[in-house]
């Protein structure tokens, strides 16, 4: 049987998600739990409380005999206001796709596409799902110019990376912060994982970009920079490091409370770390 993932969108195009021009699909669910989160309704999965149903301005949300919440894509006006009301930060708005549905999708993009792009949520969560599509993909004649990454939390273990790794032609891993008990308290996990990871895929030529995300005054990757300069050099040079600015579209809570990071503070960081590492280091180009 073709197996069946949870998708909570999919971008068409998108040119900040890997190399080239890529289909992004976003799956539903994620294991981290981050204060910072820029889309804390990717986190869980609908509970069917029914609380989004009336507050739906377009109608587009019932509930049926199963009690069950369900969208009408075609009414639906993207207002988000089913999103601002949820307190279980889930979405009814996610869709099941087959793989056969998604290659559908993707065979029609193709022609103007340089790859495939599975983030989340946290896209290993359906892991059968992605290496079926991945293969499938690799498979297909008309489709094996396309590569596939991933773009991860980190948190998947050994084991399911390297089953991952022979269809899989790069991650993007996040790095959110240095010492175990800032991560545990920002994401609800340690990151021992996610730097077992960094180095599992770097190892196996899989790494394609180290993400450090910059909360000033929070997060510790700047007061850390030392470990974190090692822990680059570690990596093959042809790693990319991306800095991300904390900002407060799309939180909830208290990180609503913490300052933005700015241009000039990326700036700053990204001085202390480019002449210290041979790796390209890619800022941001929006600050909202």
């Amino acid at each position: 049987m073709t197996k069946v993932a949870k998708v909570s969108r999919i971008l068409n195009f998108s040119c900040v998600d890997g190399p080239g021009n890529r289909l992004v699909i976003f799956l539903q669910g994620c294991n981290f739990r981050c204060l910072n989160c820029h889309n804390p309704h990717t986190i869980n999965h609908c509970n069917h409380c029914g609380d989004c149903v009336t507050r739906c301005p377009s109608q587009a949300l019932s509930v049926d005999s199963q009690q069950r919440v369900h969208w009408d894509a075609s009414a639906c006006t993207d207002c988000d206001l089913c999103i601002e009301v949820c307190q279980h930060q889930s979405s009814p708005k996610v869709s099941s796709y087959t793989v056969t549905e998604m290659l559908s999708l993707v065979a029609k993009q193709s022609p103007f596409i340089s790859g495939v792009t599975i983030s989340g949520g946290e896209a290993t969560l359906q892991l059968p799902f992605v290496l079926e599509l991945f293969s499938q993909i690799k498979a297909e004649p008309k489709l094996s110019h396309l590569t596939c990454f991933i773009d991860s939390n980190g948190e998947l273990s050994e084991q399911g990376w390297r089953k991952l790794a022979p269809v899989l032609d790069g991650a993007m891993v996040d790095l959110k912060s240095w010492q175990q008990d800032t991560h545990q308290w920002l994401v609800g996990r340690s990151n021992h994982r996610v730097l077992q990871s960094v180095h599992l895929l770097a190892k196996m030529g899989k790494l394609h970009e180290l993400r450090l995300l910059h909360i000033p005054g929070v997060s510790d990757l700047e007061l850390e920079v030392e470990a974190v300069i090692g822990l680059i050099k570690q990596l093959p040079e042809s790693v990319s490091v991306r800095l991300n600015a904390f900002q407060h579209h799309g939180v909830v809570g208290e990180a609503l409370n913490w300052p933005a990071c700015s241009q000039q503070q990326i700036e700053q960081f990204h001085q202390r770390l480019i002449h210290r590492i041979g790796n390209p280091i890619l800022l941001p180009t929006v600050y909202t």
